[in-house]
């Protein structure tokens, strides 16, 4: 029998070029986390409200994702792209404007519109490489594609980390490891303000140019077409309303939404608040940030080796075997207080690496090709849970100490909670199959 290519040729430079735009989203996903604790010291803001950067920035994917689903399925995935870099770069030029004013709330609209275009690419990148080739490979290619995903949030780990942290004055400390910041006068803090917030808007606009040179280069290449692209052409397409049904009666589409909406809550969890986590444990930004960065890297090797495990291991069983990993790391950030914690809390990465792709690719598996751009809408709209989860942890995080036990560890509960559902799914679907 003739084994399936991954990625086949004529397929290869379009693949190279939507898997570039997985980097993308990664950069600003991940130089975007770190800033709730940077936002949260130099705006001084409670830990709940600083973590609207997250409602905003997940909130725009929720917002989009349907909209974005209607314009491709009218035009087309290329249309779909560049109009998701367009919106891209305008938020991402808004921190210009949103550092001279220095609001809150501005840099909250800038992140997001800039989300606007995520969701846009999100909703496209994902279902598009799915189509790149046989169904029988669809999942695994998708995995290899996101594996490009933590290259570029490695890359704004690294900048947020080398670059931004370090140089942000708000956050210096004293010998005791108390940050002075609070304790300076007013006239003083407005000055550091201005600098502090000037570091953070940089790299958005850098970002921004580079998403125009994307732009360009896409609207200059020929697409292939899709199955779901030919049917439209030759005037088979199923209403709105017939696609809603065919999804909503797909059980394994159905619960996969739902398994997605709390992976992606419990994902951005585990990086939002590693930060505080260190905090707890008198360690500086900057330095909490390379744990993050060591995180990062291990979700980025442990992506290459369960896409190698597929080949020989069914993806529902090895989400499954992945979910009580991170369940089992996530009980050690909780009850272990110290240093054995937070590496608790980093190996959580290396069992979250595998989750988005395969709960996408399991739950638009059985899914109709001309169904298949609303279903990935829905399942971008579930990153939603990246913007409601965060804020109820950084409620818990403001109480200080819960029962006598720091907050900070107990607010992780909240993402053993996901992953024991995102375990649940990879074990019902499994079963379904078998």
């Amino acid at each position: 029998m003739e084994k399936k290519k991954l990625v086949e040729k004529k397929y290869l430079v379009t693949f190279i070029l939507i898997t570039s735009l997985f980097a993308l989203w990664g950069f600003a996903n991940d130089i975007t986390n770190p800033m709730v604790a940077a936002f949260q010291t130099v705006m001084e803001l409670s830990a709940a409200k600083a973590s609207m950067v997250q409602f905003a920035f997940y909130g725009g994917y929720a917002t989009m994702a349907v909209p974005a689903a209607l314009f491709i399925r009218k035009y087309s995935y290329k249309s779909g792209i560049l109009l998701g870099l367009a919106l891209y770069a305008i938020g991402a030029f808004l921190f210009i404007p949103a550092a001279a004013y220095q609001e809150f709330t501005f840099f909250c609209l800038s992140l997001y519109i800039l989300t606007f275009g995520l969701a846009f690419l999100e909703t496209t990148a994902n279902p598009f490489i799915l189509s790149l080739g046989d169904k029988e490979t669809s999942t695994r290619r998708l995995n290899m594609a996101q594996a490009f995903n933590p290259m570029g949030s490695l890359c704004g780990m690294s900048v947020a980390s080398l670059i931004v942290l370090p140089q942000l004055i708000s956050d210096k400390r004293d010998a005791a490891g108390q940050i002075i910041f609070p304790t300076l006068s007013a006239a003083e803090k407005a000055n550091i303000r201005i600098h502090d917030l000037a570091i953070i808007r940089d790299p958005y606009v850098a970002i921004g140019l580079v998403v125009v040179v994307m732009f360009i280069i896409i609207a200059l290449k020929k697409m292939p077409r899709t199955q779901s692209e030919e049917q439209k052409a030759a005037g088979h397409v199923h209403s709105a309303s017939v696609t809603l049904s065919n999804l909503f009666h797909n059980t394994n589409y159905r619960e996969g939404v739902l398994a997605q909406m709390f992976y992606v809550a419990a994902q951005i969890m585990t990086w939002t608040f590693i930060i505080q986590y260190a905090d707890n444990l008198g360690i500086n930004k900057a330095t909490a940030q390379m744990y993050n960065i060591v995180a990062m890297s291990m979700f980025l090797c442990s992506r290459f080796i369960s896409t190698f495990l597929m080949k020989y291991v069914n993806s529902r069983r090895l989400l499954a075997i992945f979910a009580l990993g991170a369940a089992i790391c996530t009980i050690g950030a909780i009850c272990i207080v110290g240093i054995v914690g937070l590496y608790c809390l980093v190996g959580i990465s290396f069992f979250m690496s595998l989750m988005f792709p395969t709960i996408y690719g399991i739950a638009l598996e059985n899914v109709d090709a001309q169904d298949t751009t609303l279903g990935a809408a829905f399942l971008v709209m579930a990153i939603v849970g990246g913007a409601l989860m965060p804020p109820l942890q950084g409620m818990i995080i403001d109480l200080e100490t819960v029962f006598g036990h720091p907050a900070v560890n107990v607010s992780f509960v909240l993402p053993l909670l996901c992953f024991a559902i995102v375990g649940a799914y990879g074990l019902r679907s499994y079963r379904r199959l078998a």
